[in-house]
């Protein structure tokens, strides 16, 4: 009998926050994974993206949600409607594919230092990987796709992998050359708007891109949250 080939899951990760002081304006540190069976190809949604995009002008591009949202970047210039058409082209793209995903959040405030949110960090990734252990363990290999962006989450997330799963890669990427980790980046996007919303740090500019909290919970995190793992 020929050799099973190996389960590979793929786990796109992108955060918001920093390890610094606490800023009341940016309450939470937040570890967005996007997780994905190599097994199951997304090539069609992949094309698809990539039709629409070219259609858009911006023929592979890569989609930074928090910038469309914002108006910043690469998109000073557009209108609220050539935005909103970009970032909801990367939200359909989402909700299409067979993918899953978990947050991990810590609040800032109950940190007194880098070093206890490096432990409440790790903690918490590892709580939302229990929550659905069965399902990661049914795989052979993970790796983590991350663009290093910053070294003390690099860390963490190699001790809190490697101290659960015996084959585990990680390796260093470009965003642009990941249409998940442009995922990752938008699911991220989505739940610090929900934190800030909760929070009551909802800016002009998002709820006027969002037309408002309720509009956002109804036609976009409660879409999204479907995928949670």
């Amino acid at each position: 009998m020929p050799p099973k080939t190996p389960k590979i899951l793929s786990c796109f990760i992108d955060e918001t926050g920093d390890f610094g002081e606490y800023d009341p304006h940016c309450p939470y540190y937040m570890v967005t994974a996007v997780l994905h069976d190599q097994d199951i190809s997304i090539e069609d949604q992949l094309n698809g993206l990539e039709r629409y995009l070219s259609d858009l002008g911006y023929p592979h591009h890569a989609i930074h949600a928090g910038p469309l949202v914002r108006r910043e970047s690469d998109y000073e210039d557009l209108t609220m409607e050539d935005r909103k058409k970009m970032f909801n082209l990367l939200f359909n793209f989402t909700r299409k594919l067979p993918i899953h995903f978990f947050c991990a959040k810590v609040k800032k405030s109950e940190c007194k230092d880098a070093d206890e949110l490096d432990a409440k960090l790790t903690k918490a990734i590892k709580a939302e990987i229990m929550k659905s252990e069965e399902y990661w363990n049914s795989f052979d290999k993970i790796i983590i796709y991350y663009d290093n962006g910053q070294k003390a989450l690099k860390r963490v997330l190699n001790i809190t992998f490697n101290s659960l799963f015996s084959d585990v890669e990680v390796r260093k990427v470009t965003p642009a050359d990941y249409r998940l980790f442009q995922v990752a980046d938008l699911i991220c996007t989505l739940e610090l708007t929900l934190s800030k919303i909760e929070l009551g740090l909802f800016s002009k500019t998002e709820d006027a891109f969002f037309h408002g909290s309720h509009e956002f919970k109804k036609e976009y995190w409660r879409k999204i949250k479907a995928k949670e793992i």
